[in-house]
């Protein structure tokens, strides 16, 4: 693949991880710890009284809470492909498959960027 294709996919994947990130800060925030983790934001809970208006509202914010964890997951393991992706750009191994070191084919990576496996080697996974 040639640089000037490489430069338009590294700007493809800066966009897509600047719009992931958007997303998640509407609903989790960065760990602290670790840079690439993301950690869904728990209610807080009104510590006064409780009636059942309360109750049921609270209720809500949990059930919220837990739906909105599967989208964290799996927002944030896309992000952790894009920038691994754009590690390899930088490293000068992107278009190469992570387990047997062959090209990845050219179309998969123009559709997607983060590809990090061969046709060969992603039907074995």
């Amino acid at each position: 693949m040639d640089k000037k294709n490489i430069e338009n996919l590294r700007k493809k994947l800066e966009k897509e991880k600047i719009l992931i990130e958007e997303q998640l800060k509407n609903f989790a925030q960065k760990d602290k710890k670790n840079k690439d983790d993301w950690d869904t934001k728990y209610p807080e809970f009104n510590k006064g009284g409780f009636s059942s208006q309360q109750l049921e509202e609270e209720a809500d914010e949990v059930e919220e809470y837990l739906n909105l964890l599967p989208i964290e997951h799996n927002l944030e393991l896309k992000l952790k492909k894009i920038n691994s992706a754009i590690e390899r750009i930088k490293n000068n191994t992107f278009g190469k498959c992570l387990k047997c070191g062959g090209k990845i084919n050219e179309k998969k990576l123009k559709l997607y960027p983060e590809t990090e496996y061969c046709n060969k080697c992603q039907n074995k996974i």
